[in-house]
């Protein structure tokens, strides 16, 4: 354990010291934002599920993150019960509010992907790419503002993408099951 946490508290201090920039920081602070509470993605599902047109995708979105959320911030979280690193990492400095919960996996991570990668799997591809680029972007933003280790965030993409696999396989297997379901697109 000690060796991964030197791996990552040396890529954070490195990130503070080399990448972190004045004019940057409050865009940053913007992106990362975006993903608290899952808002913004919970937005583009609702809004996806409000047109029939779209409203399979929004099944999709709202399932993959559903399955992230259970997985990461009932289960894991407590189950790991990772201290943040800003209460461990001497000279790490904190560029936005103190987290009151876990730090692995990365929540913001874990939400962003599982609808972000339902959309590059399933939208045009101009709104997939663009999701999936929104995301990586609130991910890497998780350890720039220090509320993140990078392998809580590793953890969270993988947790996040496999929650939108689960949902591209659940979903038609559940559509076979009760084909009551496809009316409602």
């Amino acid at each position: 354990m000690d060796a991964i946490f030197n791996f990552d508290s040396s890529i954070l201090l490195w990130i503070q010291d080399n990448v972190r920039a004045d004019f940057a920081s409050p865009i940053v602070k913007i992106i990362t934002h975006l993903g608290d509470k899952g808002i913004f993605w919970i937005v583009v599902t609702l809004a996806l599920l409000a047109f029939r047109k779209t409203r399979r995708l929004g099944v999709f979105c709202a399932v993959s993150m559903v399955i992230g959320l259970v997985v990461t911030n009932v289960i894991l979280k407590n189950w790991v019960a990772r201290v943040r690193p800003y209460e461990l990492i001497q000279n790490l400095e904190l560029i936005v509010h103190r987290e009151t919960d876990f730090s692995f996996p990365s929540g913001h991570t874990t939400n962003s992907l599982a609808c972000a990668w339902v959309l590059f799997r399933r939208a045009p591809k101009k709104w997939g790419v663009s999701a999936l680029v929104l995301a990586i972007l609130i991910s890497l933003s998780r350890l720039y503002v220090g509320v993140h280790y990078p392998t809580d965030v590793l953890a969270g993409a993988v947790i996040g993408i496999g929650s939108a696999c689960l949902s591209l396989w659940l979903v038609p297997k559940a559509e076979k099951k009760f084909p009551a379901m496809k009316k409602l697109y």
